[in-house]
């Protein structure tokens, strides 16, 4: 895995302290592929990519906030005295979070895979009735998501898939914020209970099928017999997601795979060089792409 090296600069700290009064050096938090998350005291500063607009963040952080508002395992950033979440140094958009002890989550431990997707389940039923207007940017997990084939992953174009979902998502018209990004490693747990969903940076809006599906993948260890176990549990806490048969879970999850190769691509491109274990699991996710096919 590929983490970003991002500093936390002398003028980062010197804004933190004057517009949150948050002070130290700061501890580099364990992750982040293009945000640098650094804890000073009892607060996570985390530092974005030049790149990422000021917009697109507070339009994110807005979503965080509703969802905080409804359940107590989200984490929203703080204020400024302005009631803005973002401050921008040295070209790189600066948001203040509060600190939540924990660690990255096994689902492979008794109860924790149906554990996450009855906080899913909850997390969807806070943002239910939150309508936060356009996102200022389309997020990376929209591209080829209702219907068009996607330029960015052209080697995996697939007419039926893409056919597919344009009409998975006439069939379904229930919209509503999703995190964009649920899986074990921006959640936290402590005492053997969930206690933190983190990164609020992918949040979209869409169908809650579709992050149903991406969740069960990830919290499922890439297989479909635990993925099914984990839409099970979600439904009997009562998500807002409708069912998912075996087709529309298996063409939802090659929907993401898609994205993920994507993505893997524009790392290439922006310079990143994977190691041999980045690889290895690249070329068993776009296999999984091609076993999927219904």
């Amino acid at each position: 895995m590929i983490y970003t090296k991002t500093p936390l600069t002398l003028a980062i700290r010197e804004e933190v302290a004057l517009t949150w009064n948050v002070t130290g050096d700061g501890e580099r938090l364990y992750g982040g592929e293009e945000s640098a998350a650094y804890r000073l005291d009892g607060h996570v500063v985390r530092v974005g990519p030049a790149w990422r607009g000021v917009a697109e963040s507070e339009w994110c952080h807005a979503i965080a906030g509703h969802a905080a508002a409804r359940l107590p395992e989200a984490v929203a950033p703080l204020p400024t005295a302005d009631g803005a979440t973002v401050v921008v140094v040295e070209g790189r958009p600066i948001s203040c979070w509060p600190y939540v002890e924990g660690s990255w989550p096994d689902s492979d431990l008794p109860g924790r895979r149906a554990a996450g997707a009855r906080l899913l389940a909850r997390l969807h039923e806070a943002l239910a009735d939150c309508r936060p207007g356009p996102r200022p940017v389309p997020a990376f997990q929209e591209s080829g998501l209702y219907g068009d084939s996607p330029q960015d992953a052209a080697e995996l174009a697939d007419p039926e898939l893409d056919r597919w979902l344009a009409a998975f998502h006439a069939a379904h018209p229930v919209r509503h914020p999703l995190h964009g990004d649920y899986y074990t490693g921006n959640t936290l747990a402590r005492d053997g209970a969930l206690v933190a969903v983190l990164d609020w940076d992918e949040t979209f809006v869409g169908a809650p099928e579709v992050e149903l599906a991406a969740a069960a993948l990830e919290w499922g260890d890439d297989e479909i017999g635990p993925s099914k176990e984990f839409v099970a549990a979600y439904h009997e806490a009562g998500g807002t997601a409708g069912p998912l048969d075996e087709e529309a879970l298996a063409q939802l999850v090659r929907h993401k795979l898609r994205r993920e190769y994507a993505y893997f691509h524009k790392a290439v491109r922006s310079g990143v060089e994977h190691d041999a274990d980045d690889l290895d699991y690249h070329r068993v996710r776009v296999e999984l792409f091609h076993r999927l096919r219904p």
